[in-house]
């Protein structure tokens, strides 16, 4: 059945807003659908008749226009209501429906479109494989040409909508005459309904949190057509990486709505719990903390607000690491910090599996691994700066992070601090200190150029505060000298028993 988009976006998201409330904090419905193993397929089709996803689609294709501060509102209004119905989401839309609209064939476009919007099929992303997580490179599916299309074989798992998707976009490597694979790296279209593309799943994994989305163990030997291959610019490496980049900045959107409920929830509670004569909110840490999830609530704004500006598919982001890297690693932190500060200051109420909070940190926990885990993500950052001050002959961070557009404003705050000779040969738990302090001052940025564009200036005051004092604690850190190493023979004569 087809369904006239409305002119007005703003009109759709309130609409789509009070929609997934209603079924989400419905009499009937409150929390049983992110407890459940999947949302009932009713519920999804009700949610999925509203054409979410056609924000993620060109106009000339009958959908919004692919527009990112649009696509980043859906993900925000369904992370309000559940975080993983917004990752559902995110998958669709940063994963699939982008990368088809910039990289696939013309021929094959309109149906697959269509399909979304008027037969609601979902896509996702295949790259990981069992031995190959973050190293993407050396991925072995293979894929050999045919007559008329393409074989594929291999295995991926951890693919977010296992045995739900339609359709898949998936990573391999064209097989060489000699039996070796390509350095480079190719990506087809799989129209899992037809026979001869049919993913066998060969295991659902028994995940802790999103229960909502299948995750699960691939098998891959299928034929697509010739038209089904993606065509990169130039390499597709540099596909991949700007696909990667691309979804990292839509984080911000999945972490708006859920930042955003962390913080109501929080406020609510603390109003009401009286302690004695006052409620907790008249306590000074409790101001501390709630003021901790209001920063994540400005930065995570800023990062939208940035994020639409630079990552609609209109632009290369395949050399936009630091940006990317920073906004997923920092965003999805401030995603985990908030749900626990929530469940803390709700007391015995948070340990409860109904509670918003604590499965808040359940569903977010595995923000901070997936699509590239951020401690690999910091030392990323890290990387990108010392190679660039090697390229320009600069040894002192600050005098460089002053030049650098990212961090050429924020990082004035920490002129003392970052005034030393970076050492261009650090260990990796070096990098990964540096990286989180760059990640935060990139962050920073965000939120003055979030200022200048007259955001509410007493939220931009506190976030300040907040961000300075932590990027302080964290060049602590990275100046502290720690060479620790892990014991591993470490029960000999270790028996606290034989002390006491």
């Amino acid at each position: 059945m087809m369904i006239e988009l409305k002119t007005e976006f703003s009109e759709y998201i309130k609409d789509f807003e009070e929609k997934l409330k209603l079924l989400f904090r419905g009499k009937e419905n409150i929390n049983q659908f992110d407890l459940a193993a999947e949302l009932p397929p009713l519920v999804m089709k009700e949610i999925l008749a509203e054409q979410p996803l056609a924000a993620a689609i060109p106009e000339e294709y009958g959908g919004r226009g692919a527009q990112v501060k649009e696509c980043l509102s859906v993900l925000a209004a369904a992370s309000y209501e559940s975080l993983p119905l917004s990752l559902t989401f995110g998958i669709n839309i940063a994963l699939f429906l982008e990368p088809l609209a910039k990289y696939a064939d013309k021929s094959v476009k309109k149906e697959v479109f269509d399909r979304f919007l008027y037969e609601q099929n979902m896509g996702g992303l295949m790259i990981t494989e069992p031995d190959y997580g973050s190293d993407a490179l050396n991925m072995k599916t293979r894929n050999s040409e045919l007559t008329n299309g393409y074989s594929i074989k291999g295995t991926k798992h951890w693919q977010g909508l296992t045995g739900l998707a339609d359709y898949w976009l998936i990573a391999s490597r064209a097989e060489l005459a000699d039996g070796g694979l390509s350095r480079d790296i190719d990506f087809f279209l799989c129209d899992n309904t037809q026979e001869k593309q049919y993913v066998v799943v060969e295991e659902y994994f028994d995940t802790i949190g999103l229960h909502m989305i299948p995750y699960g163990r691939n098998v891959l030997n299928i034929e697509v057509p010739k038209t089904f291959k993606l065509h990169p610019e130039s390499t597709g490496i540099k596909m991949m990486l700007d696909i990667l980049h691309r979804s990292r900045m839509q984080f911000p959107g999945m972490g708006m709505g859920f930042i955003k409920r962390m913080l109501d929830e929080a406020l609510l509670q603390c109003k009401n719990r009286m302690v004695g004569s006052t409620n907790l909110l008249a306590m000074d840490q409790i101001q501390f903390q709630l003021s901790k999830i209001q920063s994540a609530y400005t930065i995570c704004s800023a990062m939208c607000v940035r994020s639409s500006k630079i990552s609609g598919i209109d632009h290369s982001l395949a050399t936009e690491g630091l940006e990317a890297n920073s906004m997923k690693a920092v965003v999805t932190d401030l995603m985990q910090e908030s749900a626990q500060i929530l469940t803390q200051v709700s007391g015995a109420k948070g340990y409860q599996t109904s509670h918003v909070g604590g499965r808040g940190i359940m569903d977010s926990r595995p923000f901070q691994i997936f699509e590239g885990s951020n401690e690999m993500l910091y030392a990323q950052i890290s990387e990108i700066i010392v190679r660039q001050m090697k390229k320009q002959k600069e040894s002192n961070l600050f005098d460089f992070l002053a030049t650098l557009k990212q961090t050429a404003e924020a990082c004035h705050y920490f002129k003392n601090e970052l005034s030393f000779t970076l050492n261009s040969a650090l260990s990796q738990r070096k990098l990964f200190d540096l990286g989180k302090v760059i990640g935060r001052i990139v962050s920073l940025g965000y939120v003055l150029d979030l200022e200048l564009k007259g955001f509410r200036k007493d939220l931009i005051d506190n976030c300040i505060i907040n961000v300075k004092q932590e990027v302080r604690t964290l060049i602590c850190a990275f100046n502290f000298d720690n060479s620790s190493q892990v014991i591993e023979d470490y029960k000999s004569e270790s028996s606290w028993f034989n002390f006491a």
